[in-house]
């Protein structure tokens, strides 16, 4: 950082200029113009390929005339929608401007200076940004087998630990822990420790003893679920995430939040989107036959690949930075995993098969260029 841009370091927080910020998948339209490029699919933000539910878009329309009013700050009918479909009491669930927001007030809550947050990896990198800007220290736990272990993880846990952080599905791997694996780490965790399951991905998952974290929100320990409508769903550009938990857990969440956090286009999409279940269920059916016709490609090339419960998987391809850039000029968006601390591998977003296809054929031509696979 140049001496001019660095005028204002000294009134910075100390744990701020020590983050990095997130970095998201590169714009379709920014390709474009950076690459001379008139087609260009994406396959690395792990979005819904199908686009949004109709019913959603339908109330869209509907709602848009309301504009110009506050949304309901308490969000009462999306709450209510959430209530019926999942068995809940409205008081355990609170909304976010995306999972990530309901990520970062649950940090707030259980983090901070001299405090340690426990999680994977590699892993979200939301969880370290919004451990390090409250002052907490993350302890990393490498992943066994590409997965979650654990008993590692409960290993790493000590007195000054206040929360540790679990996605199941896992991002990038797609990977999850099993039920009875899950219950003896809730059972074994210390009771003043909090547990944060990200559950973004859970309605991809199909393993029989893939664990339902809403079972355990009354169990008696601080644990907090959180979910998104910006995979499934697909409303990633209208930011609407939501959690559960114990409803004394919800009211300190209430404290912390923004007023008017969810707002009321995102609200009403959700509620409608959460009424789709025909959408729903051809996202999924669209989700497994992409990750089939992947696995199958890799397999028939000789490509390592990890086995995923979500809407991405990662490949094994030698130097993930120049295979991503190389499948730039091939107007192919995908994601090197080197951001993960996996620089030999990419990770792959599920998309349509005309878009799979398309892959396909880039990666063939980027794997016969570069010779690194």
């Amino acid at each position: 950082m140049s001496v001019e841009k660095a005028r204002f370091q000294a009134l910075v927080s100390p744990t701020v200029l020590d983050l990095r910020p997130y970095r998201p998948g590169k714009p379709i339209e920014e390709l474009k113009r950076e690459k001379g490029l008139s087609r260009i699919i994406k396959m690395a933000s792990n979005e819904n390929p199908l686009g949004p539910s109709p019913k959603a878009v339908e109330r869209l329309r509907e709602c848009a005339g309301g504009m110009n009013l506050y949304p309901d700050g308490y969000g009462y009918e999306l709450k209510k929608a959430l209530s019926g479909k999942f068995g809940v009491k409205p008081e355990e669930i609170a909304l976010g401007n995306g999972s990530s927001e309901i990520i970062e007030m649950t940090v707030r809550l259980f983090c901070g200076p001299g405090k340690k947050a426990v999680v994977a990896s590699p892993s979200f990198s939301i969880y370290h940004i919004t451990v390090k800007a409250q002052g907490g220290e993350v302890v990393e736990v490498p992943l066994k087998d590409h997965a979650v272990d654990l008993g590692a993880i409960l290993e790493a846990v000590d007195a000054n630990t206040s929360l540790v952080i679990l996605g199941n599905p896992n991002n990038p791997t797609g990977t999850v822990f099993g039920g009875e694996e899950w219950k003896r780490f809730f059972e074994r965790l210390p009771e003043n420790v909090a547990i944060l399951l990200d559950e973004a991905y859970a309605e991809f998952a199909d393993s029989e003893d893939f664990p339902n974290g809403l079972e355990y929100i009354r169990k008696g320990k601080p644990l907090i679920v959180a979910r998104t409508f910006s995979k499934a769903y697909g409303l990633a550009g209208l930011r609407i995430g939501y959690g559960f938990a114990d409803a004394e857990i919800i009211d300190y969440m209430n404290r912390l939040r923004l007023p008017f956090n969810a707002n009321l286009a995102a609200q009403e999409a959700a509620r409608a989107a959460l009424s789709d279940e025909e959408f729903l269920a051809k996202s999924l059916s669209v989700n497994s036959a992409g990750r089939k016709a992947l696995y199958e490609f890799f397999e028939a090339e000789g490509v390592e690949y990890i086995k995923s419960e979500a809407n991405f998987m990662m490949a094994k391809v030698g130097d993930g930075d120049s295979f991503f850039s190389a499948m730039l000029d091939e107007g192919v968006i995908i994601r090197s995993a080197s951001g993960f601390g996996a620089p030999e591998w990419i990770r792959v977003s599920i998309g349509l098969p005309e878009e799979i296809e398309i892959f396909k054929k880039a990666f063939l031509r980027v794997k016969a260029r570069l010779g690194k696979v």
